[in-house]
């Protein structure tokens, strides 16, 4: 959009993210279903709404990631950074709801944490954790977050990162996923290292390390 000097680019995304929201969030939680099928045809489609039935980690998490990264990109005096930014600011708060006491990740699917089949996802948290970070350092919400993204930080190390004298291994990343239901979600494979997981392990690792210098 900057490189190539096509404002027009950024009128797209904007219409492009403002379709997802208004489509795809979930009053009730503050998140984000996984998807939206205008026809209503898919398998997996929710009748009253036309979304996916789940709110899936991954995708939610990429999509808090491109939403505060997409900040940055907008003139500081474009009218879609309050917007933005405010978009942000309940998504945060949302995702704070639903970290899981014990151990600061979040879940496959993450509202429903209360289900025995239900598994903590490494490449969620790392995401989740990006975003509060980021937002926090940004001062886009109050600093009692960063003790949400702290919590996850460590959660993330002491639960799903193995350290050998060679490597470092993390462990539980959903393999790549399609829209579907709940089981489909929580019986997906989990693999160890999967580029998946890694990028967004070194995202939260690049912001969790901009939020400590702050501290």
């Amino acid at each position: 959009m900057h490189e190539f000097n096509e404002p027009e680019l950024i009128d797209m995304v904007n219409y492009q993210e403002q379709l997802m929201r208004k489509h795809t969030k979930d009053e009730k939680t503050g998140l984000y279903f996984h998807g939206w099928d205008e026809k209503g045809e898919m398998p997996w489609v929710n009748p009253a709404t036309n979304t996916a039935p789940e709110i899936w980690g991954r995708s939610l998490g990429w999509y808090g990631l491109a939403v505060i990264d997409m900040i940055d990109l907008l003139p500081e005096d474009h009218p879609k950074r309050v917007e933005w930014i405010g978009v942000i600011q309940d998504l945060v708060v949302a995702l704070s709801k639903y970290q899981d006491e014990l151990t600061g990740l979040w879940y496959q699917v993450v509202d429903k944490g209360d289900r025995e089949d239900n598994w903590l996802g490494s490449s969620a948290s790392s995401l989740f954790i990006y975003t509060i970070a980021k937002a926090v350092t940004n001062k886009y919400v109050d600093p009692q977050y960063a003790e949400v993204a702290k919590r996850g930080f460590q959660g993330l190390l002491k639960y799903k990162i193995e350290e050998t004298d060679h490597s470092v291994v993390i462990k539980d990343i959903c393999i790549g996923t399609s829209i579907g239901v709940y089981d489909y979600y929580v019986n997906r494979e989990r693999s160890e290292n999967d580029l998946h997981g890694a990028g967004a392990f070194i995202f939260a690792c690049m912001e969790m390390e901009k939020l400590n210098d702050q501290s």
